[in-house]
């Protein structure tokens, strides 16, 4: 069956119908089972700074990906050119490596009785309007000079606006085919304050589905520079045990470590500190985490995923207890349970686990309630580098932000560490009722008690 969100960047019938065949193909000439995608787009960002243009970069293009299977091995072969002859081609390559790659007792395609099969729900993310260069360049003017014209800021690393409009068409040997359209309007700025040793950069940016949904240009470039001339004067604070506190566009990044760790590829490995928890508490009572594909005008929503299967909304946390692992159909396989619907892929790679639009629900109080009984405390709004280890579940990570005093944003800092284990911090983590949806994995404001923070 054919399932298709309009409006595609290329007509749906045509690229299904191009799919089909070679799939077809790809079956006539030895394959046991195959699947095919295509992904086409056109992209357009423009760049500046200091009033002056950087850049401006078009692209339009199409990229294919085979996969075949015969037997128990699995290969994949892509090619962004698709004349017949490099499609006959593109075949032959799939099957040559299919008959010498080692067997995968997982993988394979899915039973025609657990393809999704409709109806076809429109997460609402493909906006039919068209963006030209001199739209873009006008927003990036608008954001860097709302921007430099914050009071004490000295020089900007620019400003960018960006565009794109893209199809993704799956068809496969088991019966599914679908297509869906996506696009993304986009614009940022980042600036600098202070001079020499002295000096603090920051940025803002808004990236949505829809043109009518993103901020207005000037009002990011403005936040942009309030929040680097906050950063004037940072210090270290003293070392010691503190709670911290995670602003949205930091503490959505926790939410980002759970997902790795409940991603059926680690947890199948057993690379996953939480491997053997599935059903236990690992947040405090009253947590909850959801991922929704479906979510309307979503940065990460699909309408069905990468195997071809149903990607219905799921809750990966329910009152801080672990529901559901993020499964494909392979790790699904390798665990002996059933796929989530949360398979994800490009075009060289097989489909593998991924979340979608993922988040923490919200808590009762504000941001300011959270930190009121904080003495002394950390507001973090920078995290820097990639010190998580998902095995055990250890975090360190480098950190800048603000200090808290009596419940009270007091000074800014740098150049400080913030440690703890994420077991541990799971459970000590008390959301705010702040989220907004900006990044596709988002939280609200976050308080997390008993973190080591490394400073003076």
């Amino acid at each position: 069956m054919r399932y298709k969100v309009p409006p595609p960047v290329v007509e749906t019938d045509e690229t299904l119908n191009l799919l089909d065949d070679l799939v077809a193909r790809a079956r006539r000439r030895g394959a046991d089972a195959a699947d095919a995608v295509l992904a086409t787009g056109v992209s357009l960002s423009v760049a500046q700074r200091l009033g002056a243009p950087e850049h401006l970069e078009r692209s339009e293009g199409s990229d294919l990906g085979l996969r075949v299977l015969i037997g128990r091995r699995q290969a994949i072969a892509s090619s962004s050119d698709l004349s017949r002859g490099s499609l006959d081609e593109l075949v032959e390559r799939a099957l040559a490596m299919a008959s010498v790659v080692p067997e995968d007792s997982y993988c394979g395609l899915a039973a025609p009785d657990e393809i999704f099969k409709g109806p076809l729900r429109d997460p609402d993310i493909c906006d039919p309007v068209e963006v030209g260069a001199g739209q873009l360049t006008e927003r990036a003017r608008i954001c860097e000079e709302a921007a430099r014209a914050v009071a004490g800021i000295t020089n900007s690393e620019g400003a960018e606006a960006s565009y794109s409009l893209s199809s993704i068409a799956l068809l496969a040997s088991n019966g599914f085919a679908g297509s869906y359209g996506i696009s993304r309007h986009g614009v940022g700025v980042s600036v600098l304050a202070g001079e020499g040793t002295a000096m603090e950069r920051d940025y803002d940016f808004s990236s949505t589905v829809f043109l009518e949904d993103m901020e207005d240009p000037a009002e990011i470039g403005r936040r942009a520079g309030e929040l680097t001339v906050r950063r004037l004067g940072a210090r270290k604070p003293k070392t010691g045990r503190v709670p911290v506190v995670y602003d949205p566009r930091a503490a959505n990044s926790l939410i980002g470590h759970l997902a790795s760790a409940v991603n059926g590829v680690a947890v199948a490995r057993g690379t996953s500190f939480l491997k053997d928890r599935m059903g236990q508490r690992i947040f405090s009572a009253g947590i909850g985490i959801v991922d929704d594909p479906h979510r309307q005008r979503g940065l990460r929503s699909r309408p069905f995923d990468a195997d071809g299967m149903a990607n219905p909304r799921m809750s990966l946390i329910e009152d801080g207890v672990l529901m559901n692992w993020l499964l494909d159909l392979r790790t699904a396989r390798q665990l002996g349970l059933a796929s989530t619907g949360r398979a994800a892929r490009g075009t060289s790679s097989p489909p593998s686990p991924s979340a979608s639009n993922l988040y923490l629900e919200p808590g009762r109080e504000t941001p300011a309630a959270l930190m009121a009984d904080i003495e002394s405390g950390l507001y973090v709004t920078e995290l820097i580098g990639m010190g998580v280890n998902t095995i055990t579940g250890d975090y360190s990570r480098g950190a800048a932000g603000y200090w808290i005093e009596n419940g009270q944003i007091a000074w800014p800092v740098s150049e400080i560490t913030i440690a703890g284990n994420l077991g541990d911090m799971f459970l000590n983590l008390t959301p705010a009722n702040d989220l907004k949806f900006r990044y596709g994995t988002d939280a609200p404001t976050i308080r997390v008690d008993g973190m080591t923070v490394a400073g003076a």
